[in-house]
């Protein structure tokens, strides 16, 4: 029961119009309670991003999470406002940025990695027990999940650019390994296996990432987005249509450069 009304509470554009309401709503709370306005600003900001995990895509996370400062914005002087000083927006911004940082905006946004998209890797890239497997770009951490289906046996690390989802992914995913940092900066050649579900547009610089610090035997598995510069060891279909693309060290191109 509970399970279906939050499927049906989830149907677009439910989650943008009740987190507008819900932040409007606690702003108006805390200012009749005396509140500071920057104060009431930042918490009904920091409810409306933190409910912005509720989207399924991107673009609604960030409506979902910009709804209340840009309507408030738009309201300031119906409701006297109009004074508010420059640096009160320092607040909402900050608060977006933790969570969506810029280079979330040319790397992948949080693309979740469906449930049972893996379960069939272990086929195709097999690996040894203890053997180190790093989900790049982690998110809120359901590719960790997948890969823990996958690898039981495995030691699990997930890297985050965002703090407050590095914190909820280890929180979420305890029994993995879970840091903050840039995927493109961090030193990739201690894994035996790295997960990405980027999107083209950075699969380039993965393929450069891989070929410069993957070792012999390692493996590079992506998810729905093809790494057209390298011949793929082995590929198949998920459950739910999604291609997964599987790689292995020392790569070699279609043209067998």
């Amino acid at each position: 029961m509970a399970s279906r009304l939050f499927a049906r509470l989830s149907t677009w554009p439910l989650p943008a119009v009740l987190t507008w309401l819900g932040a409007w709503a606690l702003f108006r709370w805390l200012l009749a309670h005396e509140a500071a306005l920057d104060t009431a600003l930042g918490a009904a900001t920091a409810l409306g991003v933190a409910l912005s995990l509720w989207g399924h895509t991107w673009w609604r996370r960030v409506l979902i999470a910009c709804g209340f400062p840009l309507s408030l914005a738009l309201s300031l002087p119906s409701l006297g406002l109009s004074g508010l000083p420059a640096w009160t927006w320092l607040v909402p911004a900050l608060l977006l940025l933790a969570v969506y940082p810029l280079n979330a905006w040319r790397d992948a946004p949080l693309f979740p990695t469906p449930p049972a998209t893996l379960d069939e890797l272990p086929r195709y890239a097999p690996l040894p027990a203890g053997a180190r497997v790093l989900d790049a770009g982690c998110g809120l951490g359901h590719g960790l999940a997948a890969l823990r289906r996958a690898y039981p046996q495995a030691r699990l690390h997930g890297l985050e650019g965002s703090w407050p989802l590095r914190w909820l992914c280890a929180a979420r995913c305890p029994w993995a390994q879970v840091r903050h940092g840039d995927i493109w900066k961090h030193d990739w050649s201690d894994y035996d296996l790295v997960y990405l579900f980027q999107r083209p547009e950075s699969m380039p610089h993965a393929v450069e990432k891989a070929r410069t610090t993957l070792r012999p035997g390692a493996w590079l598995v992506s998810l729905e987005f093809e790494a057209s510069a390298l011949t793929p060891r082995a590929r198949y279909t998920a459950p739910g249509g999604k291609m997964v693309w599987i790689y292995q060290a020392p790569f070699t191109t279609p043209q067998g450069d």
